[in-house]
Order: structure tokens, then C-alpha cells, then sequence
């Protein structure tokens, strides 16, 4: 299962292809607060500053990440924003909603819940590694998004983390 800390380097890493600069303390707090459906007051209490000033930012983040995803973004939608983004499932510990990508295949999960049962190592082998596959073709499949934003096949090996060959063997196969 994806962690929220997952979420937010995905989060971080398409705002930074588009605008070169990552996420901040707040922003990061601001998008798991609004993950976890907390109000302004809740999250600047968490991220130690004033209700009105996590309020301000979240409101520029949103515009950002409207501009980023080029959809609009608000509290309510983020998260199905990113579900859709990043081709992710996000669940909420017991109120899980499933919500799959367009093709019908889960490709990742974050959980946002800290109550969450940790697996055995034999348990969780297998799913990580089909998870890391899914994972990996998704990222191939996210080449082409980002060669639109204007990337170099550099920076989406980057962004990616992905080998180089690999990024340039995506055109061939085009």
C-alpha cells in the first residue's frame, strides 16, 4: 500500500516538473490534511501556524495544483484528482472506497489511516512485488504525459526514476 509520504513525493515531483519548485512543510501538511477530510482550523493546528494563514495557502496550492493537473482543484476533489493523476487508489482505513483507473487495474493505494494492520514479510512479499510492477508501468505510461508538459527525456528519467535507456525506448515503441 502506498503511504501518504508516497502521495505527496508524487504530488511534489509533478509540481516540480511544472513549476521547479517542491512543496513546502504546509503545502505537504495542507494536502494530507485535506486527504484525511480535516478543516483549516485542524490542519494549521498541525502544522503549527494560524487558521486564516493555512487557509491562504491552501488556497494558492489549490490554484498551483489546478494549474499542475490542468483541472480544477478544491478540497472536495483533491483526492479524486490525484486518483486520477496518478492512477492511484486512495482509502481511508474502514471507509476504503476501491476506485480503479480507467484500464481496471489498482495501481497503487495510499493510506492515509495510521490504524492500519502491518502485514508479515510473507504476507506482503507477493503483493509488493506486483505492486512494483503495476508501479513500474505506470510510470512508463506516464512518459508521454510528461513529454507533453515539455520534459527532456532527462528530466522524466528524473522525475521518473527511471534509467534513461528506458525512457528513450518508450519512443520506439510509440
Amino acid at each position: 500500500m502506498m503511504q501518504v509520504h508516497e502521495v505527496l513525493q508524487f504530488v511534489d515531483k509533478v509540481v516540480y516538473a511544472k513549476t521547479g519548485q517542491h512543496l513546502n512543510d504546509l503545502q505537504r501538511g495542507i494536502i494530507e490534511g485535506t486527504l484525511k477530510r480535516q478543516n483549516y482550523p485542524d490542519i494549521a493546528e498541525n502544522c503549527g501556524c494560524s487558521a486564516g494563514h493555512a487557509k491562504d495557502v491552501g488556497y494558492e496550492l489549490l490554484q498551483m495544483l489546478s494549474d499542475v493537473f490542468d483541472e480544477p482543484v478544491d478540497k472536495k476533489n483533491l483526492k479524486s484528482v490525484l486518483e486520477r493523476q496518478g492512477n492511484l487508489t486512495i482509502s481511508f482505513g474502514d471507509r476504503s472506497k476501491s476506485i480503479r483507473s480507467i484500464n481496471s487495474n489498482i495501481i497503487g493505494c495510499i493510506n492515509v489511516s495510521s490504524d492500519q494492520p502491518i502485514s508479515t514479510q510473507n504476507e506482503s512479499q507477493p503483493q509488493a512485488s506486483e505492486f512494483q510492477r503495476v508501479k513500474n508501468k505506470a510510470r512508463i505510461e506516464a512518459v508521454g504525459k510528461l513529454r507533453l508538459f515539455g520534459l527532456s527525456d532527462e528530466q522524466i528519467a528524473e522525475v521518473l526514476e527511471l534509467p534513461l535507456d528506458v525512457v528513450k525506448q518508450v519512443n520506439l515503441k510509440e
